[in-house]
């Protein structure tokens, strides 16, 4: 059971649209968890491109400035609110916060926890809670993609994408992967045949790769390119997008690029060419809490077994401390890593 003393916690704040050195860190007291609550020391964070977005004002449903940003987080229980099974205290485990994250404790509901298994590093596991979480419903609920398919990963040297070239590959499928050519051996040891993203003619080099078309394509850039992405699929096949990086620079109504890509999407849906268009979010289904959290466990803990018994390698692309969030976020801005970048305490 937790004290009634207040516990004293670092949190990163973002406190409107700054650049990443204009992020702030600052101390404040937390209270004692609260019924069915736990509070948890951070043990990795990292960066997604969910924050990346988030200084530019431009998530679909970030909240109002300032925030404490943090997509996910891995950490130890050192004490539970009332109506939470004490035993928990000294466990490690993974939660998806959306934000929070980046502070060196934190409240959380301990329906959200999902246990690490023993053996798996804190960096390790954070590399897959928001990453692998979406790349397995991706593959396995929203594509719903056959073994033997073959399939497209934009940015297979990313967070999401380097983890879903290792699910697709041990689902048995062929993968296309696009990078920058200084991860093309990145890629290749993860599994798949790589293509220079900033090759103008990457589509056609795809093509060139799969002439008959692939099963699924799966992009998260969005913007003019998706029709491409489109055109890539085979009749049967699947496109599903899952961001809209090309926009992220634009300035204007954060949620204007999302809805513009659903209209596409759902006219697509339309066509009589027997193929489908999907958007992945993260949250749906999130006013069913229950079922939410019932599906979210499930997924990440069948991703975690797979990162002990070694069918997935974490992709860290770097680690920083977490009052040095503002260089983790700048390297992550910087496209020039393969992985995911990891903060610590």
């Amino acid at each position: 059971m937790s004290s009634a003393a207040a516990t004293p916690a670092t949190e990163v704040i973002l406190p409107g649209t700054v650049d990443p050195d204009g992020l702030q860190v600052r101390t404040r007291h937390l209270p004692p968890p609260a019924t069915g609550q736990v509070l948890l020391r951070m043990d990795a964070t990292g960066v997604s491109f969910a924050e990346q977005q988030m200084r530019r004002g431009k998530y679909y449903d970030q909240p109002p400035f300032p925030f404490v940003p943090g997509y996910d987080v891995v950490g130890t229980v050192v004490a539970t609110g009332p109506g939470v099974d004490p035993a928990l205290t000294g466990r490690r485990f993974a939660a998806v916060t959306k934000t929070g994250a980046w502070a060196s404790l934190l409240h959380l509901d301990a329906a959200d926890l999902v246990p690490v298994p023993d053996g798996v590093t804190a960096a390790a596991a954070e590399t897959v809670a928001v990453n692998g979480v979406t790349a397995w419903q991706m593959l396995h609920r929203t594509a719903h993609v056959p073994h033997g398919a073959t399939i497209v990963v934009l940015g297979a040297n990313g967070g999401v994408g380097s983890t879903l070239v290792q699910l697709a590959r041990h689902a048995g499928m062929t993968v296309i992967g696009t990078a920058s050519t200084r991860h093309h051996d990145t890629v290749r040891r993860l599994g798949a045949t790589p293509v220079d993203y900033r090759d103008p003619a990457v589509y056609r080099r795809i093509r060139d790769l799969a002439p008959h078309g692939v099963d699924a394509v799966f992009d998260h850039v969005g913007g003019p390119a998706l029709q491409d992405s489109w055109r890539l699929l085979r009749r049967g096949g699947v496109l599903v997008s899952y961001g809209t990086a090309a926009t992220k620079d634009e300035d204007g109504n954060s949620r204007l690029p999302v809805l513009k890509l659903f209209a596409r999407l759902a006219l697509w849906n339309l066509l009589p060419n027997g193929r489908s268009a999907h958007f992945y979010n993260f949250w749906a289904g999130r006013r069913r809490p229950e079922a939410f959290r019932a599906r979210l466990r499930e997924d990440l803990t069948q991703v975690l077994a797979l990162l002990a018994d070694g069918t997935l390698t974490a992709q860290v692309a770097a680690e920083f401390p977490l009052r040095e969030a503002a260089a983790a976020l700048a390297l992550a801005e910087s496209r020039t890593v393969a992985g995911k970048v990891v903060i610590v305490p």
